[in-house]
């Protein structure tokens, strides 16, 4: 036991001077003023996948290599060094500045894709803004125009309708609030708004039923000598709902709602 010990504490020594001896010759590496091995080590780095030890030595270098023959492959490793530390923010920036200063280099096409992975890495969950998924939609699309039928373009069309859908749930979500705080005749509004703006909308057969049900409840509570008039537009929105959608879940609910109506209007007819 006192062997294994002894054993143990002789390796956490070893490797703690070891590990100092490495910091100490990156710490000298960083202070060089040999270029050449700076560049060399950083490539080094990089394939190596120690992409933190790359990193700092590729932004010491970018005003080093400047307007020569390196200077796209050195931008470009550091964009990808940031990329893959998940520093997407940076990253991003590194990718579109690239693709603005060499527009014909042979990393243009994947830095432009490595600069939309970033833009779709930093947009938000459907609650909050989602300013970003916008930008980042606009800047894949043109990608998709400038190259048709990329290697990218499975996983691009992912990224867009991951936002879309994004897009879709936040205007339909905000739409039913007014639903939820039993403001029904707004519901109906904001919930015909919300397919006004976007008939395609991913969440339509959803905000159709919203709108029979605001409709019944905006009639139900209301006067009875303005009760006719609203179950007449339940029933409306009623025939509205299901020639879309004949077989939807809601289907039992909305034809009570219907039935409802209907009794309604019947027994007064005038």
């Amino acid at each position: 036991m006192l062997l294994m010990k002894r054993q143990l504490f002789f390796f956490l020594v070893l490797l703690l001077t070891v590990t100092a001896a490495c910091v100490n010759q990156f710490e000298t590496l960083l202070r060089s003023t040999d270029y050449e091995l700076k560049f060399n080590k950083a490539i080094e780095f990089f394939e190596a996948g120690r992409y933190s030890r790359a990193q700092p030595l590729l932004e010491q270098l970018q005003m080093v290599y400047s307007g020569t023959t390196r200077d796209d492959t050195l931008q470009y490793y550091l964009g990808l060094s940031n990329y893959h530390l998940n520093d997407f923010v940076v990253a991003e920036d590194n990718f579109k500045r690239f693709v603005e200063i060499f527009p014909r280099s042979p990393f243009t096409k994947n830095a432009r894709f490595l600069r939309l992975d970033c833009l779709y890495q930093n947009t938000y969950r459907y609650e909050l803004d989602q300013q970003p998924s916008r930008i980042a939609i606009a800047a894949i699309e043109e990608f998709l125009y400038d190259y048709p039928g990329s290697e990218y373009e499975v996983v691009c069309r992912q990224m867009l309708a991951d936002m879309y859908d994004r897009l879709d749930r936040k205007a339909f979500e905000s739409a039913r609030l007014y639903y939820t705080i039993e403001d029904y005749k707004a519901a109906t509004h904001a919930l015909k708004e919300t397919l006004k703006d976007n008939p395609e909308s991913s969440y339509r057969e959803e905000i159709l039923y919203y709108i029979v049900a605001a409709n019944y409840q905006y009639a139900d509570n209301s006067l009875p000598e303005l009760q006719r008039e609203r179950f007449l537009n339940v029933i409306d929105e009623y025939y509205n709902f299901i020639s879309e959608y004949p077989d939807s879940q809601h289907r039992r609910e909305v034809d009570n709602m219907f039935r409802k109506a209907q009794q309604y209007t019947t027994r007064n007819n005038n």
